[in-house]
C-alpha cells in the first residue's frame, strides 16, 4: 500500500495590522532578507506576496507589534488538521491537566501588597503613593490592600500605612534589618510572599526599590515590570502594567499570566498621593524569619552621607513650581533668566535631557524618562520641544505652560497654556509682571 502523501505545513504571509504602525523608520524593511517589504508615503510597510517567505524577522523587530502572519481560510483548515494529528488524545488530556493545575495554583494567590520603603524609620513617599493605586487594584479584585514593613523599630509605619488605606500590615522587626542590604530584605519578602501568597506586589522604583524588586522577582521566578506609569485590572483579573518602551516611542502594556505574584515598580510622583486618614485602623501581622547575621555576607561598616550641599542638590521631584529649560535656552549662562522667574514664583529650575548632555546643568535637575518624574502645581517648559521621553516625566503636572518659537512643537499638545514666542523676551516679561504684582500687593494697591 502506498504511503499517504504528507500534508505540507503552510507558511502564511506577513501583513500589516491596520492602525498599529508607528512609522519607526523602516526597521522591518531593513530586516527582510528577501526585499519583500517596501514603505509607503506614511512610512508603513507594504509586503510583497510573491517575495515574502514568512521568516518572521519583520515581526520580531517591530517595536509596535504591528505585523502579523496571515493564513487564508484554506491554510487555517490545514493547520487545524495538522494540530489534530500532532496531538494524541492522551497528550491533549495531559495538556488540559497542566492548564488546570496552573490555574488552580494562581487562584491560591490573593491580595494587593505594597512594600513600605524606609530609612531610619521614615517612609519613602512613593510607598504611600503606591497605596493610592493599590486601593484601586484591590477594589477591582475585591481583595485586601496590605503592606510589608521591614526594619528595626518600625511598627509606627504600620499605623501610618493604615492611615493611607491599608487594612493589614505584615511586620518583620529585627536589628538585622536596621540598614538596607539586598540579601536579608529579599529573603524576608520572599518568605512573606511564599507564606501568604499575594497576587500583586508593588515596589517603588527608587535606587533601593530597583535593587530589591529584581532580586525578589528572580528568587520567586515571576515577572517584573519596571517604571510603570499606569496600573489597572483587565476583565480577566490580570494586572495591566503600562510603561514606556523603545526609548519612550511607544507605551507597552505587559501582563504576567502564568506566574505569581504579579510584580511592578513605579517611580516616585507618578501616582497620586492618597488622602491621609488617621482614624483608619488595621491589623498588624508580626512575623519572624530564620535569617541570622552570620549568614549575611555583606556588612554595613559605616554610613557616609555623600549628598551635595547647596543649590545643586535641590530636589525637583518635590517642587510645586518648576521652570524647565531645553536646548532652546542655548547656553548655561542663559539659565539665569529661568532662575529669576523661578525665584519670583518660589520654584526651582529643571531641565530636559539636552542641557544635561551639553553640560549646562547637573543631572539632578533632569526631568523625564531618564531623569526624575515630577508632579508640580505649575510646570513652565521653556525651549523644550516635547519629546515623549520628557513628557512621561512631567505630563501629570497640574498646569503646564509651554514657551516655544515653534508653533508645531509637540509640547503644545500636552500644555494647558501655550505661548508661541522667543523665551528670551517672554520670560523676562513674565518675571517683570510678577514683580510688579507683588509690589502692588505690598503697597496695598
Amino acid at each position: 500500500m502506498d504511503e499517504q502523501k504528507k500534508i505540507k505545513k503552510p507558511r502564511g504571509l506577513a501583513r500589516l495590522i491596520p492602525g498599529k504602525c508607528i512609522a519607526c523608520g523602516d526597521r522591518c524593511q531593513a530586516s527582510c532578507p528577501k526585499d519583500a517589504i517596501a514603505m509607503n508615503d506614511k512610512g508603513e510597510p507594504i509586503v510583497s506576496a510573491e517575495k515574502c517567505i514568512a521568516c518572521r524577522k519583520c515581526m520580531k523587530i517591530c517595536p509596535a507589534t504591528a505585523i502579523e502572519i496571515y493564513f487564508t481560510p484554506e491554510e487555517q483548515k490545514i493547520l487545524a488538521e495538522l494540530a489534530k494529528e500532532a496531538k494524541t488524545p492522551v497528550e491533549a488530556e495531559e495538556s488540559d491537566k497542566d492548564t488546570d493545575t496552573i490555574a488552580a495554583k494562581l487562584r491560591e494567590y490573593k491580595g494587593v501588597w505594597v512594600f513600605v520603603e524606609q530609612m531610619d524609620g521614615k517612609a519613602a513617599e512613593v510607598s504611600w503613593e503606591l497605596l493610592g493605586v493599590g486601593a484601586n487594584l484591590a477594589k477591582a479584585r475585591n481583595v485586601e490592600l496590605c503592606t510589608m514593613v521591614i526594619g528595626e523599630k518600625v511598627e509606627n509605619l504600620c499605623q501610618e500605612s493604615f492611615a493611607y488605606g491599608a487594612s493589614k500590615a505584615y511586620l518583620i522587626d529585627n536589628p538585622i534589618f536596621n540598614h538596607y542590604r539586598t540579601e536579608p530584605y529579599y529573603k524576608a519578602i520572599c518568605y512573606l510572599v511564599n507564606k501568604y501568597k499575594p497576587e500583586i506586589v508593588l515596589i517603588g522604583a527608587t535606587g533601593l526599590g530597583r535593587d530589591l524588586a529584581g532580586a525578589v522577582a528572580t528568587e520567586l521566578r515571576t515577572g517584573l515590570t519596571a517604571d510603570c506609569t499606569n496600573l489597572s485590572i483587565d476583565e480577566k483579573g490580570l494586572l495591566l502594567q503600562t510603561r514606556p518602551a523603545f526609548g519612550g516611542n511607544i507605551m507597552a502594556t505587559i501582563m504576567t499570566e502564568r506566574t505569581r505574584p504579579q510584580m511592578a515598580s513605579v517611580r516616585p510622583h507618578v501616582m497620586t498621593m492618597p488622602k491621609k486618614d488617621t482614624s483608619h485602623k488595621g491589623e498588624i501581622i508580626r512575623e519572624t524569619t530564620a535569617i541570622k547575621e552570620d549568614d549575611i555576607l555583606v556588612k554595613v561598616l559605616e554610613l557616609i552621607d555623600n549628598r551635595k550641599q547647596g543649590a545643586e542638590e535641590i530636589d525637583i521631584a518635590g517642587a510645586e513650581v518648576i521652570v524647565a529649560g531645553g536646548r532652546g535656552v542655548k547656553s548655561k549662562e542663559n539659565f539665569r533668566i529661568l532662575q529669576e522667574l523661578a525665584d519670583e514664583l518660589g520654584g526651582v529650575v529643571g531641565v530636559s535631557r539636552g542641557p544635561v548632555e551639553s553640560g549646562w546643568m547637573p543631572v539632578e535637575r533632569q526631568v523625564g524618562q531618564t531623569g526624575k518624574t515630577v508632579r508640580p502645581k505649575i510646570y513652565i517648559a521653556c525651549g523644550i520641544s516635547g519629546a515623549i521621553q520628557h513628557l512621561v516625566g512631567m505630563q501629570d503636572s497640574d498646569v503646564i505652560i509651554a514657551v516655544n518659537q515653534d508653533g508645531n512643537a509637540p509640547i503644545f499638545e500636552a500644555a494647558t497654556y501655550g505661548i508661541i514666542g522667543d523665551l528670551f523676551e517672554v520670560l523676562p516679561a513674565m518675571t517683570k509682571h510678577i514683580r510688579e504684582l507683588r509690589a502692588k500687593k505690598r503697597n496695598g494697591a
